[in-house]
């Protein structure tokens, strides 16, 4: 077995060390770290050899430079695979890549208990009135219990956007302990295959109508890129919820703003923001019915350690040769297979 012939890097940090371990163990491995202060004469070298890159899946912690864009690319002829710590792959160009015969892949389900738990967790807080509560006793001696009655989740409904790893997840706690009725939407899920997963299949429009609870749990790409703006929010009954785990830029914040002003809706769970994190001045966190958190959803010791484990995984079969399984582009794989053939001398199967 050769040594170092086959070179990946990363920027700052890792979903876990399990990664850097497992890559360690094969001596045909070479993985690089680099920093976002890492100086160009440093940084250039490694990007032109390297077949492979660890990219984080926050792109706000991640220097604009190692975005990967058109010009990256031009920067690192020899790559062949872009794979994201994450589920989501916000810092990755995934059009540029194809075009230069880059393969993208994610870590899709490594965090779905994780995010699955967190968004119902919300569910719960924001039901019962718990953080309005909590911020009440911090500042009021005399609290009036009666001023903070909440609801029952108990039988009610809850609108899903999204019915992937996280979605199904959402969906089996939410009707397997609350008894929920699931409406979920869906467009690349037939019906057939949402109701397999726990969801009964509606249009959004129909399902921000009926439900009490929304939550989101698509990724971000050209068609959810603003999907749920003042036309969505307007659709939201008064006494329901939106919670989002997913991405920032799915929902309008400023939309959401005035809904939640004009007590349109009944309160929001945000995990993910335009700017993150969120500076505490932002104009949601004004709101006692806000409860927020800073993209902490998937961020747990067991979905960290897994995340870890099958980007290790992934990328050492990509490398081998082997189809990933978990492939954002697939529409790339003809030109991929001449590219990697030609830097390692044997097609990919």
């Amino acid at each position: 077995m050769s040594v170092n012939n086959k070179r990946v890097f990363y920027v700052k940090y890792l979903a876990h060390p399990i990664y850097a371990e497992i890559l360690a163990a094969r001596p045909d491995v070479r993985l690089d770290r680099l920093e976002n202060e890492t100086a160009e004469d440093a940084f250039a070298p490694i990007l032109a050899a390297a077949h492979a890159y660890q990219v984080g899946a926050a792109r706000d912690e991640l220097a604009d430079h190692f975005h990967v864009h058109a010009d990256l690319l031009k920067r690192a002829p020899n790559l062949l695979i872009v794979s994201s710590n994450g589920a989501g792959y916000d810092p990755v160009d995934v059009e540029a890549c194809t075009a230069a015969g880059v393969l993208v892949v994610n870590q899709t389900g490594g965090n779905a208990h994780s995010v699955a738990e967190h968004a119902l967790g919300m569910l719960l807080t924001l039901s019962k009135r718990i953080i309005e509560a909590d911020r009440a006793l911090r500042r009021d001696p005399d609290v009036n219990r009666n001023s903070l009655i909440g609801t029952e989740a108990q039988g009610k409904t809850i609108g899903i956007v999204g019915l992937g790893n996280v979605g199904r997840r959402i969906a089996e706690l939410c009707r397997g302990l609350l008894g929920m009725k699931v409406l979920a939407y869906d467009p690349y899920l037939s019906a057939t295959e949402m109701a397999a997963r726990g969801g009964e299949k509606v249009e959004l429009d129909d399902l921000l109508r009926a439900s009490d609870y929304v939550s989101i749990n698509c990724p971000l790409a050209r068609d959810t890129r603003g999907m749920i703006g003042a036309r969505e929010f307007a659709l939201m009954q008064p006494h329901a919820y939106f919670i989002t785990t997913a991405r920032g830029f799915i929902h309008d914040e400023a939309a959401l703003f005035e809904v939640l002003r004009d007590k349109r809706i009944a309160g929001a769970g945000l995990d993910v923001w335009d700017k993150e994190p969120p500076q505490p001045d932002h104009p949601l966190l004004q709101f006692d019915n806000v409860l927020a958190s800073p993209h902490t959803a998937g961020v747990t010791r067991e979905a960290r350690a897994n995340m870890g484990r099958i980007a290790a995984e992934q990328m050492l079969g990509a490398l081998d040769g082997k189809r990933p399984p978990r492939l954002i582009n697939p529409e790339v794989w003809p030109t991929y297979a001449k590219r990697f053939e030609r830097a390692f001398g044997f097609a990919p199967g």
